[in-house]
């Protein structure tokens, strides 16, 4: 047996034993690099006859399942095959079998049964779906791991076998008497997908029964004669289930899927209610067509009315209420949002302008009651998707005109915060979200106790990608034009450009590191430069006499970065490959 503390392969520790069956242990270990916890099956060679033919089994189930990828399976990480042992790394599941659950708490409530018997479908119709299909063979409550989640997890293939089409029967009898399906003890022909529905009916009654069908009288009865509380339409599905022949069970797991999706309906109980529904229903239809054209009228007057006091509000707005007003009126509409951003925005936002605008997230107080409060944002992300993604982006741009800090980071990470809900529709909003991550990375990494330079130098050469990719988006004014207004996006223009050079003037030292050691790509000190004098160009290129002093500003801010690269890397200095 593993020692407690030993190290396997250099990499694994062992922390303690977790589980023991008849010719394996399991143990809990630690990949201490990684920081990652394993679960490590040993199956010793000693004490064991025919090893080999038991190896030969275990490769065939390792093989498997490294083919596999479900979230109800187990991962294959690695195996270990030395004098004493064969050694199987595997993914680490927390929770407890199901047979431990029975044994402690009995007969499951059918709702929890149900949703464990839905992904146990799922990943059963996801192994009869591979080419060749895989019949999993040994269902039953031992072989499913009841997560802290609730979710399941599918263990042991140690019978799992590849559906072959050309066999007439099985070779092997495997399986356990009580669970497993008639043709797996042989003369029935070669076991397929409807042999594990029939262990997943027989695994099905044990759990919402209590009662173990490999023990006396070996049966599987209507599960109502056990329980009459439980529902006709699962006694249905599991009586189907384990029927003799396999032509008179469902044949695929798909179909099955549906019948426990909808196993109320098949009830009887609730047959006769869905009658009566029926019933009830046709009586008022009557009075319905009766009062139809009415509601209709008075629907469309009403929206009428809404769009004229909307109209309105927008038109004499002069306040921030004013636009509040005219969003709880109609909150489908975008034109009060982005027209109340504007408002707002001028020329940079305040705090309090910036609380005002999170009120469209945060829920707007109303007049009447000033504790209620209407989240007007999800109305509008519900009834009006691609207006949602266009309020956003606004309101994301217009985060960056704040004037309460100076600090590039937190304004990227406030506009972020909207721009993440724009990024399908507007390349800008993608690419800003993608350097605020890398941002918060580099100051996570510059602040760790534990040097990070290796995972600095990731991010850096990422953000790099993106500033390339902005950079080109800057070169097209049109790119930022809003609602076709090009001066508008000739100031939006200007905006980006300077917090690329922020970020460039901020970052200098990481950039130029990652120059200097030749990391991931081998930019060169021309790169750096040759990219801000690009922007100067741009902005020299805006033709725009309102905007002439934040060009002049912007520009001598451009020349100080280039000043601070020339002062960093020297023309003199080797730049690929050394330290200097």
């Amino acid at each position: 047996m593993l020692e407690i503390g030993s190290l396997v392969d250099g990499k694994y520790k062992i922390l303690n034993k977790v589980g023991q069956g008849g010719m394996s242990v399991v143990y809990l270990a630690m990949n201490e690099k990684a920081n990652k916890q394993w679960a490590i099956k040993e199956v010793r060679k000693d004490g064991i006859k025919d090893f080999e033919v038991v190896k030969q089994g275990l490769i065939v189930e390792t093989d498997m399942l490294k083919k596999l990828s479900h979230p109800n399976l187990p991962s294959i990480v690695d195996v270990i095959d030395d004098k004493d042992t064969f050694l199987i790394v595997m993914d680490y599941i927390q929770g407890n079998p199901l047979d431990k659950t029975l044994k402690e708490y009995g007969a499951q409530p059918q709702e929890y049964v149900i949703e464990w018997a839905k992904q146990i479908c799922d990943v059963l119709g996801y192994l009869h779906s591979r080419k060749p299909p895989i019949i999993y063979r040994d269902m039953k409550p031992a072989n499913l791991m009841l997560k802290p989640d609730g979710n399941i997890t599918l263990i042991d293939f140690g019978t799992a076998r590849e559906y072959k089409e050309k066999n007439i029967a099985d070779t092997t009898c495997l399986g356990t008497i009580g669970y497993a399906a008639p043709e797996q003890f042989g003369g029935m022909g070669q076991t397929d997908a409807r042999t594990d529905i029939y262990c997943l009916g027989a695994t099905l009654y044990h759990l919402v029964t209590g009662m173990n069908p490999c023990e006396p009288p070996y049966e599987i009865k209507p599960i109502r004669q056990i329980n009459p509380m439980l529902s006709g339409g699962l006694e249905k599905i599991i009586l189907k289930c384990t029927q003799r022949d396999p032509n008179d069970r469902y044949q695929s797991c798909a179909e099955l899927m549906y019948a426990l999706e909808h196993y109320d309906e098949i009830d009887e109980k609730n047959r006769r209610k869905a009658i009566r529904r029926v019933i009830t229903f046709s009586m008022s239809v009557l009075l319905t067509f009766v009062f139809a054209g009415t509601a209709v009228w008075s629907s469309f007057a009403a929206q009428a009315q809404r769009s004229e006091d909307y109209d309105y509000l927008i038109t004499k707005a002069a306040s921030t209420q004013d636009y509040y007003d005219a969003i709880l009126t109609d909150p489908t509409r975008t034109e009060a949002y982005i027209e109340l951003v504007e408002y707002l925005k001028k020329e940079s936002l305040t705090s309090e302008e910036i609380s005002e605008i999170n009120q469209l997230r945060t829920g707007i107080n109303t007049k009447d009651n000033i504790n209620g409060k209407e989240e007007v944002l999800k109305e509008l992300k519900r009834e009006n998707p691609k207006g949602y993604s266009e309020v956003c982006y606004q309101i994301g741009i217009a985060m960056l005109y704040s004037n309460e800090t100076t600090m590039r980071k937190n304004r990227f990470t406030a506009s972020a915060k909207w721009f993440k809900e724009a990024k399908d529709d507007y390349k800008l909003a993608e690419l800003f979200c993608e350097m605020s991550d890398c941002l918060e990375l580099i100051d996570e990494y510059k602040s760790s106790n534990i040097p990070q330079t290796g995972k600095q130098y990731e991010e850096f050469s990422e953000l790099w990608d993106k500033i390339e990719e902005i950079e080109n988006l800057i070169k097209t004014p049109t790119a930022f034009a809003i609602n076709n207004k090009n001066i508008d996006g000739e100031d939006v223009q200007l905006l980006i450009i300077g917090f690329i050079n922020d970020i460039i003037y901020e970052e200098t030292d990481g950039f130029v590191k990652l120059v200097k050691d030749g990391q991931k790509k081998q930019h060169e000190k021309s790169d750096l430069i040759k990219l801000i004098t690009d922007l100067k160009k741009v902005v020299d290129g805006i033709d725009n006499e309102y905007a002439a002093d934040e060009k002049n500003n912007l520009n001598k801010k451009l020349d100080e970065t280039l000043n601070k690269i020339n002062s960093i890397i020297p023309d003199n200095t080797a730049m690929k490959g050394e330290n200097t």
